[in-house]
C-alpha cells in the first residue's frame, strides 16, 4: 500500500517527502534542540541535526536512522551519482534510463524497516504526454509487519491483498533479470489507466523491489528491458539472498536462546513503547561489531548500544570456518502485523 501511495505521487509530480509529511504529520512534534554526541558514534554523518536540514517551523520526527559508525555501509546508503544508482550495502548498481534522474531524496525508514532508495523519473524534455515513475526500495525481511519470510511470499501477500479498485494484469511470477531470479507482478487502475510493474528480489534478507507506474504499459516493458543490464551481487534470488561472501550471513533471529553468551538489558528510562528496530552485525569472534537503527529516538539509540556492545555470542561456523553474521533485533513493543484476510471480490486474475 505504502508503494502504490508513493507510485501515484510521483506520477501526479509529487515528492515521496510529501508523502513523508502527510503519513507522520499526525504524530509529529517539533525537533528538540540537539543533544551533544554520547554513547556510541552519533556523527553528524549518520544523525544529522533536523535543524541543520529542515528550514525552521517545519514539523519533523524526532526519531532517525543512526549507526555506530559512519564507514559500514548501510541499506538506506545508496545515492545516483552520475547518472548511476549505487548501493555499497545491496552490492547494486543500476545506470538510469536516458533523460531520467532523481528530483529528491525519499523519506526516512519506517518502523519496519521499509526504505525509499531512490525515486526515478523522466525530465520535463522528454516527458511528453506520457509520464512515468521508478521506485527503488527496500523492505527489511527481519521486521515486516506482513505474514511473509522471503521475496515472494511478500508479493503474493500484496497480490492478494489488492483492493477493488485495482485488477491483476500478471500474477507473481519468477523471470530472469541481469542473471539472477526476480519475481514479476504487474497491476492497473482501471479508472485512471495507470499500470505497476513491480520486480523484485532479495539480497541480505532485504526484499529489493524496482516499482516501475505508467499509464503506458510499452514504456514500463522498455524500462523492464533495461533493468537487464543492471549489476546485481552472487546471493541475489527470490527466496535466498542471505549474505556471505564478502558481506555477513544474514540469520533471522540469530541473537536468541544459547547463541548468546553474554546480555545486558538496555535501560530504557523514557519512550520505552515503540518499536526500535535494530540491525546488528557480529564479528567471528562473537562480539557485537556494527548496530545500525533503523529507527530510534536518540536517547534510546544511546542505551541501546551502551548494552548491545556488551552482548557476546557463540562464535558462528559457516563450513567449518568462522563467519560474521548480521541480525534483527526488535526493542521496545512490536508493531501491530497485518494478518492475512479475505481477498477482494474485485480483483480479477
Amino acid at each position: 500500500m505504502v508503494a502504490r501511495m508513493i507510485a501515484i505521487l510521483l506520477l501526479s509530480g509529487l515528492s515521496v517527502a510529501s508523502l513523508a509529511t502527510v503519513q507522520d504529520s499526525s504524530q509529529q512534534t517539533p525537533a528538540p534542540p540537539p543533544a551533544a554526541p554520547n554513547g556510541g558514534d552519533f556523527s553528524q554523518v549518520t544523525n544529522p541535526d533536523p535543524a541543520t536540514v529542515v528550514p525552521p517551523g517545519i514539523l519533523v520526527r524526532t526519531t532517525a536512522a543512526s549507526a555506530t559508525d559512519s564507514f559500514t555501509p548501510l541499506p538506506e546508503g545508496g545515492s545516483v551519482n552520475e547518472k548511476t544508482f549505487r548501493s555499497p550495502y545491496f552490492g547494486l548498481t543500476y545506470s538510469l534510463p536516458p533523460g531520467w534522474f532523481q528530483k529528491t531524496s525519499g523519506p526516512p525508514p519506517s518502523d519496519s524497516g521499509y526504505y525509499v532508495l531512490a525515486q526515478l523519473r523522466p525530465t520535463d524534455a522528454i516527458k511528453a504526454d506520457v509520464r512515468g515513475s521508478m521506485l527503488i526500495a527496500a523492505q527489511d525481511m527481519f521486521f515486516p509487519l506482513v505474514p511473509a519470510g522471503n521475496t515472494m511470499e511478500l508479493i503474493q501477500y500484496t497480490k492478494s491483498h489488492l483492493v477493488a479498485d485495482y485488477q491483476v494484469e500478471r500474477p507473481p511470477a519468477e523471470i530472469k533479470i541481469a542473471g539472477h531470479s526476480f519475481v514479476r507482478f504487474d497491476y492497473l487502475a482501471p479508472l485512471a489507466g495507470i499500470h505497476w510493474s513491480v520486480l523484485a528480489t532479495q539480497i541480505r534478507c532485504h526484499t529489493v523491489e524496482f516499482i516501475l507506474t505508467s499509464q503506458d504499459a510499452k514504456l514500463l516493458e522498455s524500462l523492464i528491458n533495461g533493468l537487464d543490464k543492471m549489476i546485481l551481487p552472487a546471493e541475489a534470488s527470490l527466496t535466498a539472498g542471505t549474505g556471505g561472501g564478502d558481506v555477513p550471513v544474514c540469520i533471522k533471529g540469530y541473537a536468541t536462546g544459547a547463541r548468546v553468551t553474554h546480555r545486558v538489558d538496555p535501560v530504557l528510562l523514557e519512550r520505552r513503547f515503540n518499536p526500535v528496530p535494530v540491525r546488528i552485525i557480529i564479528s567471528k569472534t562473537g562480539t557485537v561489531k556494527h548496530i545500525h537503527f533503523i529507527n530510534a529516538f536518540p536517547e534510546q539509540a544511546k542505551a541501546i548500544t551502551d548494552a548491545l556492545l556488551q552482548w557476546t555470542f557463540k562464535p558462528y561456523l559457516r563450513e567449518g570456518q568462522p563467519a560474521e553474521v548480521e541480525t534483527g533485533i526488535l526493542f521496545g513493543s512490536a508493531p501491530p502485523r497485518m494478518e492475512p484476510a479475505k481477498p477482494s471480490t474485485g480483483v480479477t486474475n
